[in-house]
């Protein structure tokens, strides 16, 4: 209690305090409106000359502005597609009265992104898109975020309503660790996740201010998982945008019932700001989001029948019944990864004795194992306080809650997951000191795929449910039962239907969705933090494995940058450093302590934890040259970048560019950087056991004990092996006599992943102001390109060894005894590791994007991107997977004010088929277009803005990735009162 009233005391203190000052202080105030028409204008800036000082107009076209400078000043009116106006204030009196006359004004934008200091856009030295505050309310896309897709250069993945990840230039991936998404300067990556989170806990669509989007690497200035490219938003600062705003939009999907019912969305956002005096200022935020989520729900089978890890020697199974399925969106039934395979041997077939068939587990479609019901909550505050003109000092806090599905190496559920974040930041005209820490709860998430499998394995009703052996060996006998009824054998005429029957049986007591037995076995799985199959490996652990996603961490950053330019007369001079720690909170299952034994380190200690935190770290500095020539016609800069992870070697970052003008509009730039890409958290020190395949980070030590990176064969050779041994009998005669066939994958230590980048582009704003045109082209080269590869490893033998050879043979058993005609074996243990690629990649690529002001305000934009990957000769350890549509485009049209007061934006948006490759799905993505529209109307009585628009119009269902939901449209009605209570 006494704690609570020492901490009131101290706010009303600091309230009476600003006060105090703020008596000190001047207003001016008055309206804007446009020349011609003299309707109000809203959204106008209004600041001080040569000062910090500004604020925006309200709905009804009304400012206020509150300073200590003194009398008299100038003020500075600006808006997009206005011209810009000076005004003198030299008394105090009346309210001003300011016009502002019409003018198309294009490529007027200024930037920081690119060189971490303010700079007009057209003068970038690399390519890089603005999304401005009008931009963003006049999208048709159903929020800022996904008015992303629409900006040259962006492909987006959809995995949720409330999970999109942005990428450009190839190699696209859902957890994208190559392209970085920052908030007000904070790295919206979740650490053990892996995923950034830049629209689950990011600004609200009353907060945002802009969007600055770099395609292409931006290591140099930001460091590590920036070298394919870079999204900052940026938010609205109090001291400028204060009042009460509230935004409400309702909507519905699944209009047409085929993947769920008609389902309505609805999103809230309340936005408060007040500036206090001329020192205070704060902002809060809070916004909320449910929904029905798009459903992955694709049918196809990526093992058919005709692939060596089917059967493709029983003919009779084509385009009937393929006892090897591998659906896209259906899990536990894992054949290409090996994990849910059963190969039933000592068959006869057609006469033919000691077949083999391969045959997968029934397993689960994904529709019947998460919840489509999606919610997002997320509240943030700051307050700001101006320690003297130039400088200021803010304090924010961030926090999301949020549910969704998002893919990995497999779909997870999102559930409840909590992140928050405590920034800290210092920032005057030269110099910025910015300090965060991000921490991140996974709460009651659960992975799709050991749900999957556990749900198969425990509700199998035999003796011994716990191996995939039990269910094989039912398999088997319900075939041959089949057989001894149907004519004495199994022949190509009744093969189909034997197995048909044969899984039926094997079935019999597995648990089946939309029933008690189905729910109640998943809410024990998913509340179990063991993926391992296995009983009795973990003190007073229930039977069943889990499949509850535990995970918790801590990043601590901090960073500064000073501009040196006024005291270097030679050139403009910016240095920089930031320093990052990553604390990983061991859960036994997804991360462990790898200071403690291999066998305890799944193990809860006395002291109730799976070991001590684990640590990884990074430091880095920058230095950045930028000088002129010519009458300021070429425009120079230089920059080197020292990244140290102790893991690694030190690496250096340079970026060289170059930008020249010509006639004042002409803008050319060339562009040289490298970068490089430490591997992520997940990459670097994952230690999961999933189902029947461990994946493993990318550290060195973490193969002490395992032998996965020197005594390994690779997956592919095995499934060759098998398929040819498998042909032959499946004896162990076969399989030392196709010993050749086996390759020895000798997996690399890792390194950071790199990237030597080469861009030219050209910007110029062309025809009287009505014409931009925006062209880049580039070429990138990935060296030590990161990713997964599945590797076997012989338990208890070397490779080459005949021992090593025979416990690669696939066969229905856990550790074969020896018989006649096979050896006794241990088998096999098999890992997922990351890895570097053994080639070097190439991928090249140009955008160029045009916007045209047609007839008053109208305005014509549109972009057409084009990327490509350069095929090697030589196959590597792992498919890098480029995921890239080749052709994309974009095209826009609308006024802003076709009628008083009303205005419109249509979209159509096309990109090409592209084959998408991932170790959980490999397959084609169909093209696809989509029309977006929308109509807004504003009331300015009423400080209203109502927007009635869909996505998807012609509701056109499509995929944007392999194993990805499908996405219909959504419809929807959004109202915005905005500047309630400024003054």
């Amino acid at each position: 209690m006494l704690r609570t009233k020492q901490l009131l005391f101290v706010f009303f203190s600091l309230f009476a305090v600003s006060s105090l000052a703020a008596q000190d202080a001047i207003e001016i105030s008055g309206f804007v409106t446009g020349q011609e028409t003299r309707e109000v204008l809203t959204g106008v800036t209004v600041s001080i000359k040569g000062t910090d000082t500004k604020t925006l107009t309200a709905n009804d076209g009304s400012f206020k502005l509150r300073t200590k400078e003194k009398l008299p000043f100038t003020l500075l009116f600006s808006s997009i597609g206005f011209a810009p106006q000076e005004v003198e204030v030299a008394t105090l009196g009346s309210k001003l009265q300011v016009a502002l006359a019409t003018q198309t004004v294009l490529g007027n934008a200024v930037v920081v992104t690119a060189s971490r200091v303010r700079e007009s856009i057209l003068r970038s030295p690399v390519a890089i898109e603005k999304l401005d505050i009008r931009a963003i309310r006049e999208t048709p896309a159903p929020s800022f975020y996904d008015a992303l897709e629409n900006v040259k250069g962006v492909q987006m993945t959809t995995s949720s309503l409330t999970f999109k990840v942005p990428n450009t230039r190839g190699f696209n991936i859902p957890n994208n660790f190559r392209f970085m998404q920052l908030v007000d300067g904070v790295d919206m990556q979740a650490a053990t996740l892996g995923v950034p989170l830049g629209n689950a806990i990011g600004p609200t669509e009353l907060d945002i201010q802009s969007v600055e989007i770099t395609p292409g690497a931006a290591s140099a200035l930001y460091g590590m998982n920036a070298i394919n490219g870079m999204a900052n938003l940026l938010t609205k600062n109090p001291f400028v945008t204060q009042g009460l705003s509230v935004y409400q939009k309702t909507g519905i999907n699944h209009v047409d019932g085929k993947d769920y019912s008609p389902s309505v969305l609805t999103e809230t956002s309340i936005r408060y700001a007040k500036v206090i005096s001329d020192r205070f200022a704060f902002k809060l935020n809070l916004g909320y989001m449910q929904g029905t989520d798009w459903l992955s729900n694709t049918q196809l089978d990526q093992n058919t029948n005709n692939l060596k890890s089917a059967n493709p020697s029983f003919s009779e199974l084509n385009g009937q019944y393929n006892v090897a399925f591998d659906g896209w969106n259906k899990y536990g039934d894992d054949a290409l990864a090996g994990s849910n395979v059963v190969s039933i041997g000592g068959l006869t077939i057609n006469g033919k004795n000691n077949q083999t068939l391969r045959v997968a587990r029934t397993g689960y479609w994904e529709r019947d194992l998460i919840n489509p019901k999606v919610d997002n909550l997320k509240f943030d505050g700051a307050v700001h306080y101006r320690l003297k003109r130039g400088a200021e000092l803010a304090y924010s806090y961030r926090v999301g809650k949020m549910d969704g599905v998002f893919q990995r190496g497999n779909k997870i559920q999102l559930d409840n997951v909590i992140v928050q974040n405590h920034k800290l930041e210092l920032k005057g005209d030269n110099f910025l000191v910015r300090s965060y820490v991000s921490l991140e709860n996974t709460g009651d998430s659960y992975n799709v795929k050991p749900l999957a499998d556990n749900l198969d394995l425990y509700s199998g009703g035999a003796t011994d449910t716990k191996t995939a052996g039990s269910w094989g060996t039912k398999f088997k006998n319900a075939l041959n039962a089949y057989a001894a009824a149907n004519g004495g054998t199994l022949t190509s005429a009744n093969l189909a239907a034997a197995t048909q029957y044969a899984r039926e049986q094997a079935d019999a007591s597995r648990v089946k969705p939309g029933t008690p037995e189905f729910d109640a076995l998943k809410n024990t799985i998913i509340g179990i933090n063991n993926w391992d199959i296995r009983s009795g490996s973990i003190p007073d652990a229930p039977e069943t494995g889990g499949a509850a996603l535990v995970q918790k961490s801590r990043l601590y950053h901090t960073e500064a940058q000073w501009d040196l330019s006024k005291k270097v007369k030679v050139a403009d001079l910016l240095v920089g450093g930031d320093a990052r720690i990553y604390e990983i909170i061991p859960d036994g299952n997804n991360f462990v302590d790898f200071s403690r034994p291999i066998a305890e380190r799944n193990l809860l200690t006395k002291e109730g934890t799976y070991g001590n935190n684990v640590y990884y770290k990074k430091y880095g500095a920058f230095a950045q040259l930028t000088k002129t020539f010519f009458d300021e016609k070429l425009k120079l800069f230089g920059s080197l970048r020292f990244d140290y992870n102790p893991e690694f070697d030190p690496k250096f970052t340079p970026r060289l560019a170059a930008v020249y003008t010509v006639a004042k509009k002409h803008n050319f730039r060339f562009t040289y950087q490298q970068g490089y890409r430490f591997p992520s958290l997940f990459e670097a020190l994952s230690y999961v056991n999933n189902g029947r395949v461990k994946r493993v980070g990318s550290l060195s030590y973490i193969n002490e004990g395992l032998g996965y990176l020197e005594n390994s064969y690779t997956q592919a050779s095995v499934v060759n092996f098998n398929a040819t041994v498998s042909a032959a009998g499946n004896s162990d005669s076969a399989g030392l006599a196709n010993r050749n066939l086996l390759t020895v994958a000798n997996l690399p230590k890792a390194r950071p992943e790199g990237i030597r980048s080469f861009e030219i582009g050209y910007k110029a704003v062309l025809i009287d102001n009505k014409l931009l045109v925006d062209i880049d082209a580039y070429t990138n080269r990935y060296d030590g390109f990161l990713g997964q590869v599945q590797v076997y490893v012989p338990k208890g033998e070397k490779v080459g060894s005949d021992a090593a050879v025979l416990a690669m043979i696939d066969r229905n058993r856990d550790a074969a005894s020896a018989t006649a005609t096979t050896a006794a074996s241990k088998g096999q243990d098999r890992y997922r590791v990351y890895t570097n690629a053994k080639n070097t990649y190439t991928n090249f690529g140009s955008a160029l994007g045009i916007t045209y002001n047609v007839y008053k305000k109208f305005s014509l934009s549109g972009n057409v991107n084009f990327n490509r990957m350069k095929a090697n000769n030589t196959n590597d350890v792992f498919v890098t997977g480029f995921n890239t549509p080749e052709w994309a485009t974009n095209l826009s049209f609308g006024n802003r004010e076709v009628v008083k007061n009303v205005g419109f934006n249509v979209v159509w948006r096309w990109q090409d088929a592209f084959l998408w490759e991932s170790p959980l799905v490999t397959g084609g993505v169909d093209a696809y277009s989509t029309l977006d529209a929308q109509v807004n109307v504003r009331v300015p009585q009423l400080k209203t803005t109502v927007k009635v628009g869909g996505a998807n119009l012609l509701n056109h269902h499509y995929i944007q990735y392999a194993g990805g939901p499908t996405i219909g449209g959504l419809y929807y009605v959004a109202v915005t009162l905005d500047g309630l209570l400024s003054k």
